[in-house]
Protein backbone atom coordinates (compact mmCIF):
# COMPACT_ATOMS: atom_id res chain seq x y z
CA UNK A 1 0.00 0.00 0.00
CA UNK A 2 0.71 3.74 -0.38
CA UNK A 3 -0.05 6.78 -0.24
CA UNK A 4 -0.79 9.06 -3.30
CA UNK A 5 -1.18 12.55 -3.62
CA UNK A 6 -3.86 14.03 -5.22
CA UNK A 7 -4.75 17.99 -4.77
CA UNK A 8 -7.29 17.64 -2.41
CA UNK A 9 -8.07 14.12 -2.47
CA UNK A 10 -5.71 11.47 -0.45
CA UNK A 11 -6.02 8.38 -1.87
CA UNK A 12 -4.34 4.97 -0.55
CA UNK A 13 -3.64 2.98 -3.80
CA UNK A 14 -3.30 -0.82 -3.25
CA UNK A 15 -2.22 -2.94 -5.99
CA UNK A 16 -5.48 -5.43 -6.72
CA UNK A 17 -8.87 -4.22 -7.08
CA UNK A 18 -10.25 -1.84 -4.72
CA UNK A 19 -12.72 -3.81 -2.30
CA UNK A 20 -15.20 -2.92 -0.15
CA UNK A 21 -13.92 0.15 2.82
CA UNK A 22 -14.37 -2.50 5.16
CA UNK A 23 -15.98 -5.14 6.31
CA UNK A 24 -19.42 -4.87 8.74
CA UNK A 25 -18.19 -5.82 12.44
CA UNK A 26 -20.37 -7.18 14.77
CA UNK A 27 -20.27 -5.99 18.06
CA UNK A 28 -22.09 -4.18 21.23
CA UNK A 29 -23.04 -1.00 20.91
CA UNK A 30 -22.85 -0.94 24.68
CA UNK A 31 -19.49 0.81 26.12
CA UNK A 32 -16.92 -1.44 26.59
CA UNK A 33 -17.72 -1.27 30.35
CA UNK A 34 -20.88 -0.61 32.38
CA UNK A 35 -20.84 2.34 35.10
CA UNK A 36 -21.17 1.11 38.00
CA UNK A 37 -23.95 2.78 40.28
CA UNK A 38 -22.46 6.15 42.06
CA UNK A 39 -24.79 7.54 44.91
CA UNK A 40 -26.20 10.92 43.89
CA UNK A 41 -25.01 12.05 47.31
CA UNK A 42 -21.38 10.74 46.64
CA UNK A 43 -19.02 14.07 46.62
CA UNK A 44 -18.67 15.33 43.22
CA UNK A 45 -21.25 12.92 41.53
CA UNK A 46 -22.99 14.88 39.36
CA UNK A 47 -20.04 16.68 38.67
CA UNK A 48 -20.49 19.76 40.77
CA UNK A 49 -17.95 21.35 43.07
CA UNK A 50 -16.87 20.14 46.18
CA UNK A 51 -15.53 22.24 48.93
CA UNK A 52 -14.01 20.06 51.80
CA UNK A 53 -14.04 22.19 55.71
CA UNK A 54 -10.65 20.95 56.63
CA UNK A 55 -8.57 21.77 59.12
CA UNK A 56 -4.89 20.47 61.03
CA UNK A 57 -3.39 17.30 59.27
CA UNK A 58 -6.30 16.96 56.36
CA UNK A 59 -5.19 20.40 55.45
CA UNK A 60 -1.96 19.88 55.48
CA UNK A 61 -2.37 16.83 52.93
CA UNK A 62 -4.50 18.40 50.89
CA UNK A 63 -2.23 21.42 50.39
CA UNK A 64 0.67 18.96 49.67
CA UNK A 65 -1.43 17.38 47.20
CA UNK A 66 -1.72 20.19 45.30
CA UNK A 67 1.87 21.38 45.97
CA UNK A 68 2.66 17.92 44.35
CA UNK A 69 0.81 17.42 41.45
CA UNK A 70 -0.56 21.28 41.01
CA UNK A 71 -3.85 19.24 41.25
CA UNK A 72 -6.42 18.81 44.16
CA UNK A 73 -5.48 15.09 44.42
CA UNK A 74 -7.04 15.05 48.36
CA UNK A 75 -9.93 15.64 47.03
CA UNK A 76 -9.53 13.62 43.98
CA UNK A 77 -9.30 10.71 45.79
CA UNK A 78 -12.69 10.91 47.51
CA UNK A 79 -14.51 11.45 44.44
CA UNK A 80 -15.76 8.48 42.84
CA UNK A 81 -13.66 6.75 39.70
CA UNK A 82 -16.73 6.13 37.96
CA UNK A 83 -18.39 9.65 38.39
CA UNK A 84 -21.08 10.39 35.05
CA UNK A 85 -20.33 13.78 34.01
CA UNK A 86 -23.88 16.05 33.56
CA UNK A 87 -24.93 17.09 30.16
CA UNK A 88 -23.29 19.78 28.71
CA UNK A 89 -23.73 19.40 24.05
CA UNK A 90 -25.75 20.68 22.01
CA UNK A 91 -29.25 18.54 21.87
CA UNK A 92 -29.10 18.78 18.45
CA UNK A 93 -26.01 16.19 18.84
CA UNK A 94 -28.23 13.45 20.76
CA UNK A 95 -30.55 13.17 17.20
CA UNK A 96 -27.31 12.00 15.44
CA UNK A 97 -27.10 8.46 14.14
CA UNK A 98 -24.41 6.52 13.38
CA UNK A 99 -23.76 3.32 11.12
CA UNK A 100 -21.25 1.64 13.81
CA UNK A 101 -20.63 -1.46 11.61
CA UNK A 102 -18.95 0.72 9.51
CA UNK A 103 -17.04 3.11 11.25
CA UNK A 104 -12.85 2.68 12.08
CA UNK A 105 -11.79 1.53 15.34
CA UNK A 106 -9.82 3.51 17.74
CA UNK A 107 -6.61 3.06 20.07
CA UNK A 108 -7.06 5.43 22.61
CA UNK A 109 -3.60 6.43 23.61
CA UNK A 110 -2.58 7.85 27.35
CA UNK A 111 0.87 8.96 27.82
CA UNK A 112 1.71 9.83 31.80
CA UNK A 113 4.52 10.72 33.76
CA UNK A 114 4.44 10.25 38.12
CA UNK A 115 0.32 11.36 37.40
CA UNK A 116 -1.69 10.72 40.36
CA UNK A 117 -3.90 7.31 40.95
CA UNK A 118 -7.08 8.37 41.23
CA UNK A 119 -6.87 11.45 38.11
CA UNK A 120 -5.06 8.67 35.82
CA UNK A 121 -7.86 5.62 36.96
CA UNK A 122 -10.77 8.14 36.29
CA UNK A 123 -9.95 8.72 33.08
CA UNK A 124 -9.02 4.87 32.18
CA UNK A 125 -13.01 4.33 33.63
CA UNK A 126 -14.29 7.36 32.12
CA UNK A 127 -12.65 6.24 28.22
CA UNK A 128 -14.14 2.84 29.16
CA UNK A 129 -17.67 3.54 30.25
CA UNK A 130 -18.70 5.87 27.40
CA UNK A 131 -16.74 4.20 24.55
CA UNK A 132 -18.67 1.50 22.24
CA UNK A 133 -17.77 -1.92 22.57
CA UNK A 134 -17.25 -2.39 19.00
CA UNK A 135 -15.47 0.74 17.78
CA UNK A 136 -12.67 0.83 21.06
CA UNK A 137 -9.86 -1.39 19.94
CA UNK A 138 -8.10 -0.73 22.91
CA UNK A 139 -6.39 1.81 25.34
CA UNK A 140 -3.15 2.19 25.31
CA UNK A 141 -1.23 3.73 28.65
CA UNK A 142 2.59 4.82 28.11
CA UNK A 143 4.19 5.61 31.65
CA UNK A 144 7.24 7.94 30.56
CA UNK A 145 9.04 6.22 33.14
CA UNK A 146 7.55 7.33 36.46
CA UNK A 147 9.26 6.56 39.42
CA UNK A 148 6.20 6.74 42.10
CA UNK A 149 5.16 3.66 43.63
CA UNK A 150 1.75 3.98 42.87
CA UNK A 151 2.48 3.37 39.24
CA UNK A 152 4.53 0.12 39.37
CA UNK A 153 3.31 -3.22 40.84
CA UNK A 154 -0.14 -1.84 41.83
CA UNK A 155 -1.04 0.37 38.66
CA UNK A 156 -0.06 -2.95 36.59
CA UNK A 157 -2.18 -5.12 38.70
CA UNK A 158 -5.14 -2.85 38.55
CA UNK A 159 -5.00 -2.42 34.90
CA UNK A 160 -4.83 -6.54 34.33
CA UNK A 161 -7.84 -6.97 35.76
CA UNK A 162 -9.81 -4.67 33.15
CA UNK A 163 -10.61 -5.57 29.20
CA UNK A 164 -9.04 -4.18 26.23
CA UNK A 165 -6.62 -1.96 28.33
CA UNK A 166 -2.64 -2.62 28.01
CA UNK A 167 0.32 -0.50 29.59
CA UNK A 168 3.88 0.18 27.88
CA UNK A 169 6.17 1.11 29.83
CA UNK A 170 9.29 3.63 28.70
CA UNK A 171 12.80 2.66 29.49
CA UNK A 172 13.72 6.08 30.43
CA UNK A 173 12.30 9.45 30.27
CA UNK A 174 11.33 10.77 26.70
CA UNK A 175 9.43 13.41 26.80
CA UNK A 176 5.17 13.86 25.94
CA UNK A 177 6.27 13.59 21.90
CA UNK A 178 8.26 10.00 22.07
CA UNK A 179 5.70 8.60 24.40
CA UNK A 180 2.75 9.63 22.13
CA UNK A 181 4.63 7.59 19.44
CA UNK A 182 5.88 4.48 21.48
CA UNK A 183 2.15 4.00 21.76
CA UNK A 184 1.05 4.89 18.22
CA UNK A 185 3.70 2.46 16.93
CA UNK A 186 1.85 -0.16 18.96
CA UNK A 187 -1.74 0.71 17.97
CA UNK A 188 -4.05 -1.62 16.07
CA UNK A 189 -6.68 0.75 15.71
CA UNK A 190 -7.38 2.78 12.74
CA UNK A 191 -7.80 6.37 14.68
CA UNK A 192 -5.71 7.36 16.60
CA UNK A 193 -6.89 9.13 20.07
CA UNK A 194 -4.93 11.23 22.19
CA UNK A 195 -6.46 11.81 25.57
CA UNK A 196 -4.32 13.55 28.70
CA UNK A 197 -3.75 11.71 32.12
CA UNK A 198 -6.45 13.78 33.70
CA UNK A 199 -9.26 13.07 31.23
CA UNK A 200 -13.40 12.72 31.88
CA UNK A 201 -15.10 11.52 28.98
CA UNK A 202 -19.18 12.67 28.45
CA UNK A 203 -21.11 10.99 27.36
CA UNK A 204 -21.10 10.33 23.19
CA UNK A 205 -17.80 11.94 22.79
CA UNK A 206 -16.13 9.07 20.39
CA UNK A 207 -18.67 8.53 17.64
CA UNK A 208 -18.89 12.04 16.93
CA UNK A 209 -14.86 12.31 15.82
CA UNK A 210 -14.96 8.71 14.37
CA UNK A 211 -17.36 9.58 12.19
CA UNK A 212 -16.01 12.85 10.99
CA UNK A 213 -12.34 10.81 9.56
CA UNK A 214 -14.93 8.77 8.42
CA UNK A 215 -16.06 10.56 6.12
CA UNK A 216 -12.60 12.86 5.36
CA UNK A 217 -9.49 10.38 6.43
CA UNK A 218 -7.55 13.77 6.17
CA UNK A 219 -9.37 15.68 8.69
CA UNK A 220 -7.67 16.12 12.07
CA UNK A 221 -10.68 16.05 15.07
CA UNK A 222 -10.30 17.66 18.59
CA UNK A 223 -13.19 17.26 21.21
CA UNK A 224 -14.37 20.38 23.02
CA UNK A 225 -12.53 20.84 26.03
CA UNK A 226 -14.12 21.43 28.78
CA UNK A 227 -12.35 22.58 31.96
CA UNK A 228 -12.81 20.62 35.10
CA UNK A 229 -11.34 22.91 38.09
CA UNK A 230 -7.91 21.94 39.71
CA UNK A 231 -8.99 22.53 42.95
CA UNK A 232 -13.05 21.56 43.26
CA UNK A 233 -13.13 19.13 40.28
CA UNK A 234 -16.66 20.76 39.36
CA UNK A 235 -17.09 20.14 35.85
CA UNK A 236 -17.49 23.30 33.89
CA UNK A 237 -18.77 22.04 30.72
CA UNK A 238 -20.94 24.12 28.05
CA UNK A 239 -23.05 23.52 25.42
CA UNK A 240 -22.63 26.63 23.42
CA UNK A 241 -20.43 27.66 20.80
CA UNK A 242 -16.78 26.32 21.49
CA UNK A 243 -13.59 27.98 20.97
CA UNK A 244 -10.67 27.95 18.61
CA UNK A 245 -7.56 27.66 18.50
CA UNK A 246 -4.79 30.23 17.36
CA UNK A 247 -1.63 32.14 18.31
CA UNK A 248 0.52 35.17 18.56
CA UNK A 249 3.51 36.08 17.40
CA UNK A 250 5.50 34.58 20.53
CA UNK A 251 4.34 31.23 19.08
CA UNK A 252 2.07 31.31 22.53
CA UNK A 253 -1.29 29.21 22.20
CA UNK A 254 -4.31 31.51 22.02
CA UNK A 255 -8.24 30.64 22.30
CA UNK A 256 -10.74 32.66 20.50
CA UNK A 257 -14.06 32.93 19.01
CA UNK A 258 -15.22 30.86 15.78
CA UNK A 259 -15.15 33.64 13.52
CA UNK A 260 -18.06 34.79 11.27
CA UNK A 261 -16.39 33.45 8.26
CA UNK A 262 -16.67 30.49 9.00
CA UNK A 263 -19.91 30.32 11.24
CA UNK A 264 -20.67 30.93 7.12
CA UNK A 265 -18.99 28.08 6.05
CA UNK A 266 -21.05 25.20 8.93
CA UNK A 267 -24.26 23.82 7.84
CA UNK A 268 -25.57 23.67 11.04
CA UNK A 269 -24.53 24.72 14.93
CA UNK A 270 -23.23 20.72 15.37
CA UNK A 271 -21.17 20.79 12.39
CA UNK A 272 -16.73 20.69 12.60
CA UNK A 273 -15.76 23.84 13.06
CA UNK A 274 -12.08 24.50 11.02
CA UNK A 275 -9.77 25.69 13.88
CA UNK A 276 -6.15 27.27 12.62
CA UNK A 277 -4.20 25.79 15.90
CA UNK A 278 -4.92 22.88 18.15
CA UNK A 279 -4.26 22.83 22.29
CA UNK A 280 -2.41 19.56 22.15
CA UNK A 281 -3.64 17.13 24.14
CA UNK A 282 -6.89 15.75 22.67
CA UNK A 283 -7.25 14.83 19.59
CA UNK A 284 -8.17 12.20 16.62
CA UNK A 285 -6.03 11.30 13.42
CA UNK A 286 -6.47 8.19 10.93
CA UNK A 287 -3.09 6.26 11.85
CA UNK A 288 -2.54 6.00 8.50
CA UNK A 289 -2.66 10.00 7.33
CA UNK A 290 -0.66 10.43 10.92
CA UNK A 291 2.56 8.25 9.60
CA UNK A 292 1.97 9.78 6.13
CA UNK A 293 2.35 13.30 7.63
CA UNK A 294 5.44 12.36 9.70
CA UNK A 295 3.77 11.59 13.06
CA UNK A 296 5.39 14.21 15.81
CA UNK A 297 8.86 15.55 15.68
CA UNK A 298 11.17 13.13 17.36
CA UNK A 299 13.36 16.11 17.64
CA UNK A 300 10.99 18.07 20.19
CA UNK A 301 11.75 17.23 24.19
CA UNK A 302 9.28 16.89 26.92
CA UNK A 303 6.69 19.08 26.18
CA UNK A 304 5.72 22.74 24.64
CA UNK A 305 5.35 23.77 21.08
CA UNK A 306 4.49 20.32 19.32
CA UNK A 307 1.35 21.27 19.44
CA UNK A 308 1.86 24.69 16.93
CA UNK A 309 4.19 22.57 15.01
CA UNK A 310 1.44 19.99 13.98
CA UNK A 311 -1.50 21.78 13.54
CA UNK A 312 1.07 24.31 10.80
CA UNK A 313 2.11 21.11 9.08
CA UNK A 314 -1.71 19.51 9.15
CA UNK A 315 -2.98 22.58 7.31
CA UNK A 316 0.41 23.33 5.06
CA UNK A 317 0.19 19.52 3.56
CA UNK A 318 -3.38 19.81 2.65
CA UNK A 319 -4.83 18.38 5.87
CA UNK A 320 -7.75 20.16 7.83
CA UNK A 321 -7.76 20.62 11.37
CA UNK A 322 -10.86 20.96 13.13
CA UNK A 323 -13.14 20.79 16.75
CA UNK A 324 -16.24 18.87 16.86
CA UNK A 325 -19.25 20.41 18.95
CA UNK A 326 -20.40 16.62 19.79
CA UNK A 327 -17.52 15.88 21.02
CA UNK A 328 -17.00 16.79 24.55
CA UNK A 329 -14.24 15.73 26.69
CA UNK A 330 -13.59 17.14 30.50
CA UNK A 331 -9.61 18.40 31.43
CA UNK A 332 -8.09 19.00 34.79
CA UNK A 333 -6.01 21.82 33.87
CA UNK A 334 -3.42 21.75 36.37
CA UNK A 335 -2.72 24.91 38.44
CA UNK A 336 0.59 25.81 37.00
CA UNK A 337 2.51 22.76 34.40
CA UNK A 338 3.71 20.16 37.03
CA UNK A 339 6.96 20.01 35.37
CA UNK A 340 9.64 22.09 33.40
CA UNK A 341 8.83 23.66 29.74
CA UNK A 342 12.53 24.33 29.61
CA UNK A 343 12.69 22.58 26.50
CA UNK A 344 9.51 24.65 25.03
CA UNK A 345 11.59 26.95 23.42
CA UNK A 346 13.81 25.12 21.58
CA UNK A 347 10.23 23.09 20.45
CA UNK A 348 8.88 26.71 19.01
CA UNK A 349 12.39 27.50 17.10
CA UNK A 350 12.34 24.07 15.42
CA UNK A 351 8.46 24.66 14.45
CA UNK A 352 9.61 28.07 13.26
CA UNK A 353 12.56 26.80 11.19
CA UNK A 354 10.47 23.81 9.29
CA UNK A 355 7.25 25.57 8.60
CA UNK A 356 7.36 29.49 8.50
CA UNK A 357 9.45 31.12 5.88
CA UNK A 358 10.24 34.36 6.13
CA UNK A 359 7.57 35.04 8.78
CA UNK A 360 9.96 33.18 11.48
CA UNK A 361 11.38 36.93 11.88
CA UNK A 362 8.55 38.24 13.72
CA UNK A 363 8.79 35.97 16.09
CA UNK A 364 12.61 36.43 16.49
CA UNK A 365 12.03 39.79 17.09
CA UNK A 366 9.76 39.33 19.59
CA UNK A 367 12.03 36.58 21.38
CA UNK A 368 15.68 37.70 20.67
CA UNK A 369 16.82 34.52 23.21
CA UNK A 370 15.18 32.29 20.32
CA UNK A 371 17.64 33.27 18.17
CA UNK A 372 20.33 31.99 20.37
CA UNK A 373 18.59 28.64 21.67
CA UNK A 374 19.61 25.34 20.14
CA UNK A 375 17.25 23.26 17.65
CA UNK A 376 18.71 20.58 16.56
CA UNK A 377 19.25 19.22 13.14
CA UNK A 378 15.57 19.68 11.70
CA UNK A 379 16.87 18.40 7.74
CA UNK A 380 14.60 15.80 7.92
CA UNK A 381 11.69 17.98 8.77
CA UNK A 382 12.41 20.19 5.96
CA UNK A 383 12.56 17.39 3.66
CA UNK A 384 9.09 16.17 4.53
CA UNK A 385 7.59 19.61 4.17
CA UNK A 386 9.11 19.36 0.50
CA UNK A 387 8.23 15.54 -0.44
CA UNK A 388 4.89 16.32 0.71
CA UNK A 389 4.65 19.52 -1.57
CA UNK A 390 3.25 21.28 1.29
CA UNK A 391 2.04 24.95 1.21
CA UNK A 392 4.24 27.81 2.49
CA UNK A 393 3.50 30.53 5.67
CA UNK A 394 1.88 33.20 3.84
CA UNK A 395 -0.67 30.48 2.48
CA UNK A 396 -1.61 29.68 6.21
CA UNK A 397 -2.07 33.33 7.09
CA UNK A 398 -4.11 34.25 4.39
CA UNK A 399 -6.57 31.40 3.94
CA UNK A 400 -6.34 29.49 7.66
CA UNK A 401 -6.03 32.59 10.07
CA UNK A 402 -6.76 36.02 8.34
CA UNK A 403 -8.03 37.09 11.78
CA UNK A 404 -4.15 37.27 12.98
CA UNK A 405 -2.24 40.63 12.32
CA UNK A 406 0.33 40.45 10.50
CA UNK A 407 3.36 43.07 12.03
CA UNK A 408 4.80 44.87 9.29
CA UNK A 409 8.12 45.40 11.64
CA UNK A 410 10.08 48.02 9.24
CA UNK A 411 13.74 47.92 10.39
CA UNK A 412 14.50 50.89 12.51
CA UNK A 413 10.51 50.67 13.77
CA UNK A 414 10.50 48.09 16.39
CA UNK A 415 11.81 46.52 19.14
CA UNK A 416 12.65 48.49 22.26
CA UNK A 417 11.47 52.49 22.40
CA UNK A 418 14.38 54.04 24.63
CA UNK A 419 14.65 57.56 25.88
CA UNK A 420 17.55 59.78 24.87
CA UNK A 421 17.56 61.52 27.70
CA UNK A 422 17.06 58.63 30.06
CA UNK A 423 19.34 56.96 28.15
CA UNK A 424 18.74 52.91 30.46
CA UNK A 425 14.64 53.37 30.00
CA UNK A 426 12.26 51.91 27.62
CA UNK A 427 8.56 51.78 27.21
CA UNK A 428 7.34 48.90 29.26
CA UNK A 429 3.78 47.77 29.45
CA UNK A 430 2.76 44.85 31.97
CA UNK A 431 -0.91 43.95 32.63
CA UNK A 432 -1.48 42.31 35.62
CA UNK A 433 -2.65 39.03 33.72
CA UNK A 434 -2.93 38.11 30.25
CA UNK A 435 -6.35 38.16 29.57
CA UNK A 436 -6.92 41.86 30.73
CA UNK A 437 -4.86 43.47 28.26
CA UNK A 438 -5.94 47.27 27.50
CA UNK A 439 -6.47 49.85 30.41
CA UNK A 440 -3.58 49.82 31.69
CA UNK A 441 -1.03 52.74 31.61
CA UNK A 442 2.33 52.38 29.91
CA UNK A 443 5.69 52.74 32.00
CA UNK A 444 8.91 53.21 31.94
CA UNK A 445 11.28 50.45 32.54
CA UNK A 446 15.27 49.92 33.02
CA UNK A 447 15.64 48.17 29.27
CA UNK A 448 16.08 44.59 28.92
CA UNK A 449 16.51 43.45 25.59
CA UNK A 450 14.37 40.53 26.39
CA UNK A 451 11.01 41.46 24.06
CA UNK A 452 7.63 40.26 25.36
CA UNK A 453 6.68 43.33 27.10
CA UNK A 454 9.15 46.34 26.12
CA UNK A 455 8.34 44.91 22.23
CA UNK A 456 6.25 47.58 20.50
CA UNK A 457 5.76 48.30 16.75
CA UNK A 458 5.94 51.63 14.95
CA UNK A 459 3.53 51.26 12.08
CA UNK A 460 2.86 52.95 8.91
CA UNK A 461 -0.72 54.15 10.48
CA UNK A 462 0.99 55.73 13.20
CA UNK A 463 0.52 53.55 15.97
CA UNK A 464 2.55 52.42 18.61
CA UNK A 465 1.47 48.72 18.92
CA UNK A 466 1.78 46.67 21.78
CA UNK A 467 1.81 43.03 19.56
CA UNK A 468 3.67 40.34 21.29
CA UNK A 469 -0.12 38.98 22.44
CA UNK A 470 -3.48 38.71 20.76
CA UNK A 471 -5.84 40.76 20.76
CA UNK A 472 -3.25 43.41 19.94
CA UNK A 473 -3.23 46.73 21.90
CA UNK A 474 -2.28 50.07 20.93
CA UNK A 475 -1.22 52.86 22.85
CA UNK A 476 -4.11 55.60 23.51
CA UNK A 477 -4.57 58.92 24.58
CA UNK A 478 -7.99 59.58 27.01
CA UNK A 479 -9.80 63.67 26.24
CA UNK A 480 -8.32 65.82 28.47
CA UNK A 481 -5.69 63.29 29.96
CA UNK A 482 -1.34 63.03 29.96
CA UNK A 483 -0.94 59.52 30.59
CA UNK A 484 -0.36 56.55 28.00
CA UNK A 485 -2.92 53.85 28.09
CA UNK A 486 -3.49 50.97 26.03
CA UNK A 487 -6.55 50.39 24.17
CA UNK A 488 -7.50 47.44 21.49
CA UNK A 489 -5.75 48.34 18.08
CA UNK A 490 -9.07 49.14 15.38
CA UNK A 491 -8.95 48.40 11.42
CA UNK A 492 -8.38 52.09 11.05
CA UNK A 493 -6.36 54.01 13.67
CA UNK A 494 -8.46 56.39 15.74
CA UNK A 495 -6.80 60.00 16.23
CA UNK A 496 -6.17 59.36 20.02
CA UNK A 497 -4.16 56.50 18.75
CA UNK A 498 -2.27 58.47 16.52
CA UNK A 499 1.80 59.29 17.38
CA UNK A 500 4.08 60.77 14.83
CA UNK A 501 7.46 59.62 15.31
CA UNK A 502 9.70 63.25 13.82
CA UNK A 503 13.31 63.35 12.47
CA UNK A 504 14.39 64.15 15.39
CA UNK A 505 13.41 61.56 17.72
CA UNK A 506 9.79 63.57 19.05
CA UNK A 507 6.74 61.79 19.23
CA UNK A 508 3.81 64.02 18.58
CA UNK A 509 0.23 63.38 19.39
CA UNK A 510 -1.56 65.56 17.14
CA UNK A 511 -4.56 65.33 18.61
CA UNK A 512 -3.24 67.21 21.82
CA UNK A 513 -0.89 69.20 19.83
CA UNK A 514 1.87 67.67 22.42
CA UNK A 515 4.94 65.47 22.79
CA UNK A 516 5.48 62.11 24.84
CA UNK A 517 7.97 62.92 27.41
CA UNK A 518 10.09 60.75 30.53
CA UNK A 519 9.79 61.73 33.35
CA UNK A 520 9.69 60.58 36.94
CA UNK A 521 6.64 59.61 38.80
CA UNK A 522 5.62 62.17 41.48
CA UNK A 523 6.51 61.01 44.90
CA UNK A 524 8.39 58.23 43.41
CA UNK A 525 11.38 56.36 41.78
CA UNK A 526 9.73 55.08 39.01
CA UNK A 527 9.69 56.62 35.79
CA UNK A 528 6.61 57.33 33.35
CA UNK A 529 5.75 58.66 29.70
CA UNK A 530 3.86 61.63 30.10
CA UNK A 531 2.04 63.75 26.95
CA UNK A 532 3.81 67.50 27.68
CA UNK A 533 3.95 70.64 25.63
CA UNK A 534 6.92 69.90 22.73
CA UNK A 535 10.22 71.05 23.65
CA UNK A 536 13.90 70.96 22.44
CA UNK A 537 14.12 68.38 25.67
CA UNK A 538 16.31 65.04 25.38
CA UNK A 539 13.26 63.80 27.31
CA UNK A 540 11.21 64.07 24.60
CA UNK A 541 13.64 62.12 22.15
CA UNK A 542 13.00 58.55 21.67
CA UNK A 543 14.26 56.06 19.39
CA UNK A 544 13.52 52.13 18.46
CA UNK A 545 16.68 49.65 19.39
CA UNK A 546 16.27 45.73 18.55
CA UNK A 547 19.38 44.74 20.07
CA UNK A 548 20.52 45.98 23.55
Amino acid sequence: ERWCWRPGLLVLARAAEPGPLRAPRQGRRDPVLPRPPVSDDALGAQGEAVRLQLQGEELRLQEESVRLHQINIYLSDRISLHRRLPERWNPLCKEKKYDYNNLPTTSVIIAFYNEAWSTLLRTVYSVLETSPDILLEEVILVDDYSDREHLKERLASELSGLPKVRLIRANRREGLVRARLLGASAAKGEVLTFLDCHCECHEGWLEPLLQRIHEEESAVVCPVIDVIDWNTFEYLGNPGEPQIGGFDWRLVFTWHVVPERERMRMRSPVDVIRSPTMAGGLFAVSKKYFEYLGSYDTGMEVWGGENLEFSFRIWQCGGTLETHPCSHVGHVFPKQAPYSRSKALANSVRAAEVWMDEFKELYYHRNPHARLEPFGDVTERKQLRARLQCKDFRWFLENVYPELHVPEDRPGFFGMLQNKGLKDYCFDYNPPNENQIVGHQVLLYLCHGLGQNQFFEYTSQEEIRYNTHQPEACIAVEAGKDVLIMSLCQETAPENQKFTLQEDGSLFHAQSNKCVQAERKAFSDSFVPLLRDCTDSEHQKWLFKEHM
